[in-house]
Order: structure tokens, then C-alpha cells, then sequence
């Protein structure tokens, strides 16, 4: 009995917090370094927003990967959050593709221009040739074969008018890459105290510093232009060493591009490039209204259960009732803090769930009954009801639960959001029902019912 009411108080604990967590007013958890807003997160169709498909460009010589599209996609969803794009989801479908879903979005043009650019950064050797900004070169970073010293020379001339090149000789030349972006260590954007211009400053990491210096050291009066995806930014004149691996970008800079610049440089450059296939911004196809009379509805299917419950299981309906209503807010509750990305599959999985906590309740409640006519005390019905009913209860949930995951790994796999949806709120809901009725079931039974003679009140229990 102590065990009992030991569980029984952990449930009122449980069930305090959720109700905390699920009123309209509650604040958002901050503990540390941890922190959580406990708002619903609502999907595409509940509050509209932006999809993007991206197809990696093919290279028949070297074939998208797997790892290459899983790390594209990391790296897509830190550059999306740079940016301040929250609740973004990223997932394959197929063998090149991505799909992209941004609930509430509404600026999209700034989001895929960061999106799709590859972001890759390089130092570019251009000896006494002046370029200017937005120049589209050839470098060799990306084929760094012996071939590229072949390729015609651009000589100098006496003055920077003279020696700017054709547009011919630019795409004949293989300019020198001395070094990458992934000797980036930071990345932040500030404006030059003597002029205000805003520029983007950036810490090498110790191999990226010591190749940075040695190369100032050895060319200064000549130009080094920064490239992002074979194209100039800036191409400054090295007038001193730079021995700190510390320096700037400077260009035609808005705060806007300098900061799309910085999410580019901060979270690296993707292993492959993207083409936008599709991009449609989603109306919500619900809207508010259509969302309260789909709690309205659920309320009610929950009121139906209840009462039936009630009428045919008696007492023992009513404490099933009670645990629904835990498990509803338990599992509410969880939603907020994980937080889930609710749509309407979403939703249907969630009732899906409830389904199943009802059903482990009535599997229980029968063999509960079975005992009773047997003869058995309320109590040992009650315990002897839950063992042997728990065979078929766990046998029934890891079948669904298989099948869950299936639909997960379909949904990831594939592009496919609405199962991956639906599979997470189900597999939860009945992780939760499991609970339900391991715990919360058979506490509230023993709790309310050791006390009362079953002989002396059989209706209560409709035997």
C-alpha cells in the first residue's frame, strides 16, 4: 500500500506540472543555460509558411553521397537558425534532394538566397592583377591538378588599366587558392570606426593564421582577393603582415548581406551545391476557427468516452476516466516541452493514442471482472486483472510501435513530413498510454477501490 501511495503522490506531481505547463499563461522554463518556451509549435498547414525542395547538382564524376546530403542538411539548419528562422525541419527524400519547411515564414527571398549559396570561402592569389568586386573567376581549390599551371598566364601591365584582363583571359585563368573558409574560427560583423562602413571580421584558427601570415609576410604590394563561390568580394593590396590570423571583409555591405555573409562563413561551406527545384509559400489550411472546432470535436469524442466507460465499467470506468485525462495531459504536456511540430496527421496520431490508452484499460477491466466472478478479493482481482492483461497490452503497443518507426524512417528518407508526423505523436501517445496504464491505472484502482467489499457492492463495478 505505502507503493501505492507513493506512485499516487508522483502522479499528482506530474499531473501539477502538466496543467502548469498547458495554461495559456505559463511562463517560459529557464534553468541555467536551459531554456524553453512551452508555446505550441504548430506546422505548415495550422499556420501557413514556407516549403522549399533543393536538388543537389550532380557531378558525374563524383555522385552525391548520403553523408554529403546529411551533412548539407546540418548545415542547412544552422544557417537557417543564423538567421533567426525558427522550428525549421530539413529532411532527404530520395537520393539528391531536400525539402525544406519553414512554419510562418513570410520573408522567403532572404532565406533562400542564404540557402542555396554553396558558401565557400577562399583566399585567392591575384599577384599585381587588379579585379573588381563581383568578378567570377576559375580557382583551382576544387582541382588543384597540375594541369592549372598550363593554363595561359595574365601578364601585368605598367598601370591597373592595362593590366585588368579580358573576359577571354578570366576564363582561361586559374587563379591560386592559398586557403579556405574552414580555417574560419569566428565570424562577427562590425562597422570601421573611421568610416562606419560595415565590414565582416573573422579569427583563423592556428594552421589557417600561421599560412595567413606566412603569405602576407612574402607578398605584401600585391593583391588578395577573397572569393565566396568563385566570386570577388574584395580583392584588397597587402600593405603589412598579418601575423594574428585576424582580420576583415571588406565590401558593398548592408547590414543584411554582411550578416547572411557571417551565417554563410559561421556554419561552413556545403559539400554540394543546390538548385531551388520549388519553393511555395503555404497558406494555412485550417486557420484559428478550423482549429477550435478540431479541439471542440476532440473534447467531445473524449466526453464519449468517458461516459461510456462510466456506464458499462462502473467505478472502474470512472478511474479509467481519471487516467485518460492524465494521460491527455501528460501528453500535451510533452508536446510543449519537446517541443513537437504539431499538423493535423500529427494531430490523428495523437488521437490515434488516445485509442490505445482506452483500449489498454478495457483489456484490464475485463480480466479484472473475470477474477471477480472467480471469486477473488477486489484487491487480488486487481492485481492478477493487470498481469494478465499486460501480455496482450505490451504485445499490442511494441507492434505499433514497430510499425512507427517504419513510418519514421519512411518519412525521413523520403521527404515525406506528414508520416514522419504522424508516426512521432503516435509512437509517443503510446509510450505515454503504456505509462497510463502501468501506473497511473492500476494506482488510481488500488487508491480508490481496496477499500470498498466487492460482495456488498457489485452494480459498482457492472457484475
Amino acid at each position: 500500500m505505502s507503493r501505492q501511495i507513493a506512485n499516487f503522490f508522483l502522479i499528482l506531481i506530474l499531473v501539477a506540472l502538466s496543467i502548469w505547463v498547458n495554461t495559456p499563461a505559463h511562463p517560459t522554463i529557464d534553468i541555467g543555460g536551459f531554456q524553453r518556451s512551452m508555446d505550441l509549435v504548430l506546422g505548415l498547414d495550422l499556420q501557413g509558411g514556407m516549403q522549399v525542395i533543393l536538388e543537389a547538382k550532380e557531378n558525374t564524376n563524383s555522385p552525391v553521397t548520403e553523408d554529403q546530403l546529411n551533412t548539407a542538411i546540418k548545415i542547412l539548419e544552422n544557417r537557417s537558425n543564423g538567421l533567426g528562422v525558427s522550428e525549421v525541419a530539413f529532411q532527404r527524400a530520395g537520393q539528391n534532394r531536400v525539402v525544406g519547411e519553414f512554419p510562418g515564414l513570410t520573408n522567403t527571398d532572404e532565406v533562400l538566397a542564404v540557402l542555396k549559396e554553396t558558401g565557400q570561402l577562399e583566399f585567392v592569389d591575384m599577384g599585381t592583377t587588379p579585379l573588381s568586386d563581383g568578378t567570377v573567376i576559375i580557382t583551382d581549390h576544387d582541382n588543384p591538378q597540375p594541369a592549372a599551371a598550363a593554363t595561359p598566364e595574365v601578364t601585368p601591365a605598367a598601370d591597373a588599366a592595362a593590366a585588368t584582363p579580358t573576359v577571354d583571359e578570366l576564363k582561361a585563368k586559374v587563379w591560386h587558392s592559398i586557403m579556405t573558409g574552414d580555417q574560419i574560427n569566428t565570424v562577427t560583423v562590425s562597422r570601421l570606426s573611421n568610416s562606419n562602413k560595415i565590414v565582416v571580421n573573422f579569427e583563423l584558427k592556428d594552421e589557417g593564421a600561421k599560412i595567413f601570415k606566412d603569405y602576407t609576410e612574402n607578398n605584401i604590394g600585391k593583391y588578395l582577393a577573397i572569393v565566396l563561390d568563385k566570386k570577388i568580394i574584395s580583392a584588397p593590396v597587402i600593405n603589412s603582415a598579418i601575423p594574428e590570423g585576424k582580420g576583415y571583409i571588406e565590401g558593398k555591405f548592408t547590414q543584411e548581406t554582411a550578416n547572411n555573409l557571417a551565417v554563410q562563413l559561421r556554419y561552413g561551406s556545403l559539400p554540394v551545391a543546390f538548385d531551388v527545384v520549388n519553393s511555395s509559400v503555404v497558406g494555412p489550411t485550417l486557420g484559428q476557427d478550423s482549429i477550435r472546432k478540431s479541439v471542440i470535436a476532440g473534447l467531445i469524442g473524449m466526453i464519449v468516452i468517458m461516459l461510456f466507460m462510466i456506464i458499462y465499467y462502473r467505478l472502474p470506468g470512472f478511474v479509467a476516466s481519471l487516467a485518460l485525462a492524465t494521460y491527455a495531459l501528460l501528453s500535451l504536456a510533452l508536446f510543449r516541452f519537446i517541443p513537437v511540430t504539431l499538423t493535423m496527421p500529427g494531430i490523428a496520431g495523437f488521437v490515434l493514442s488516445i485509442g490505445m490508452a482506452v483500449d489498454a484499460n478495457i483489456l484490464i477491466f475485463e480480466r479484472m471482472k473475470e477474477e471477480l466472478r472467480a471469486g477473488r478479493t477486489l484487491t487480488n482481482a486487481i492485481d492478477l486483472g493487470w498481469r494478465r492483461a499486460w501480455l496482450s497490452i505490451r504485445d499490442s503497443n511494441i507492434s505499433t510501435l514497430i510499425t512507427c518507426a517504419i513510418l519514421f524512417w519512411f518519412g525521413s528518407n523520403f521527404g515525406a513530413s506528414i508520416v514522419k508526423g504522424f508516426a512521432f505523436t503516435l509512437a509517443l501517445g503510446v509510450i505515454v498510454s503504456l505509462f497510463t496504464a502501468v501506473v497511473v491505472t492500476r494506482t488510481f484502482l488500488h487508491v480508490v477501490l481496496d477499500q470498498i467489499k466487492f460482495s456488498e457492492h457489485p452494480k459498482w463495478f457492472g457484475a
